[in-house]
């Protein structure tokens, strides 16, 4: 199978590694937005040789689209343009309901499937791909029964052949539940590193005084901008959502800290370490 990775940094390059060492692909072709990334990219393996969009398209038996989630749309709609009956495209952005309403209509609607990999880092660029980052980790496939049967089993096994277990979901609910799980977690960790960097002027008190504690909680902050500017403008209305949500939290806790209420506190954290029964 010869296949075309647009946007060869952390997810798509995680990929194009693991059909490498799982003999998936018989020649990856990749592209990727400037010749210094490109020239990365082929320096780390992640490709056989650099192409342009209309000749990976053209050319690849499965073309996916893994760059920032605002470009996906446009790129979806210019491969489906492209790709014949036998083609396969799919996406890898953690954003559906645009990209699916965008495409809805599409004559070739059929040969994409919207596919989301529940994993990540904090870091960015082809450097970031690393081996064996899918193992384990679910993979979520949306709007399953717009996509042909031959194309779905096609994205199904492949997934399966890299250890994912799937799940399937609508595209609306895809996005609140990653506003829920995944995209606050970047908000907080956003805010909580400017709070850090407003209250504390000295760099080396924050170097020398923060423990694992704190370097869990805000590595996220070290994500890419240009990754997550994207996504949150894109998934607006569930982020806001789970804003206000979270925002209450916090003012509750801190009613409870202001009025002294370590019942209130102990309650609080009580029901929040409840969260171990799902995530240990």
């Amino acid at each position: 199978m010869k296949v075309f990775i647009a946007g060869l940094g952390l997810i798509g390059g995680s990929l194009a590694l693991a059909l490498r060492d799982r003999q998936l692909a018989d020649e990856i072709l990749g592209l990727e937005a400037t010749e210094a990334r490109a020239a990365e990219a082929l320096a780390c393996g992640l490709a056989d040789r650099m192409v342009s969009f209309e000749e990976g398209v053209s050319t690849a038996d499965l073309i996916v689209l893994a760059t920032p989630v605002d470009t996906i749309p446009l790129l979806a709609v210019k491969a489906l343009n492209r790709v014949n009956s036998r083609q396969v495209v799919i996406d890898l952005g953690s954003t559906k309901a645009e990209l699916c309403e965008v495409i809805e209509q599409h004559t070739r609607r059929s040969r994409f499937v919207a596919v989301h990999p529940m994993w990540g880092t904090e870091y960015s660029g082809p450097k970031a791909a690393v081996h064996g980052a899918f193992a384990g980790r679910t993979v979520v496939i949306c709007e399953q029964e717009r996509s042909d049967k031959d194309a779905l089993h096609l994205v199904e096994q492949l997934f399966r052949s890299l250890e994912m277990p799937l799940i399937y979901m609508a595209a609306e609910e895809h996005d609140l539940h990653t506003a829920y799980v995944s995209h606050i977690s970047h908000i907080t960790s956003f805010a909580l590193a400017n709070t850090v960097l407003e209250k504390e002027r000295e760099d080396r008190h924050i170097f020398d005084l923060a423990g694992g504690g704190f370097e869990s909680t805000v590595r996220l902050a070290k994500s890419s901008s240009k990754t997550w500017v994207p996504i949150l403008m894109q998934n607006k209305y569930n982020v806001l959502d789970v804003l206000r949500e979270h925002i209450h939290q916090l003012q509750l806790m801190r009613r409870l800290i202001e009025r002294d209420d370590k019942e209130g506190l102990q309650e609080m954290i009580d029901r929040a370490n409840s969260i171990q029964r799902i995530i240990h």
